[in-house]
């Protein structure tokens, strides 16, 4: 489905211009109008999910695969140190477009892109039963 009100089934699909890399019968492939860094893309589904719980499964499965193969073209372009493939769902989580995308980032040694944590200490308890109340979710 497309939605109607959503910019991204609007870009993904061309609707608007973009500066697409790469296009098939799923997916668009464009660079990130507020780019982190130099090649900064978003892989967009063609079809609308509002997040990865939404995401059909068979939508899914192909997002990793192409996700390295814009990763390798990325590294052989710019022939940067690293990438970034980040995927974010819900507010808290740093969603800000409500339809399913994922960032493929360029990362160059000291260029001061900040996608960090601070690393927890959970107790061996603590992950124990942590690990055991995922699994029952499962």
């Amino acid at each position: 489905m497309v939605k109607e009100d959503c910019i991204f089934c609007k870009l993904a699909n061309g609707v608007f211009p973009t500066n697409m890399i790469y296009e098939d019968d799923d997916f668009a492939v464009i660079l990130d109008a507020a780019p982190a860094a130099r090649g900064h893309a978003l892989i967009i589904p063609k079809q609308h999910s509002d997040n990865l719980y939404e995401l059909p499964e068979e939508t899914g499965a192909k997002v990793m695969p192409l996700a390295k193969k814009i990763a390798v073209a990325m590294k052989e372009t710019f022939h940067c140190d690293g990438v970034n493939v980040q995927q974010n769902n819900e507010l808290a989580a740093g969603q800000t477009v409500f339809h399913f995308h994922t960032h493929i980032i360029p990362r160059f040694k000291d260029d001061k892109i900040a996608l960090i944590w601070k690393p927890g200490k959970p107790s061996d308890e603590e992950q124990a039963e942590t690990c055991q109340l995922l699994k029952k979710a499962l």
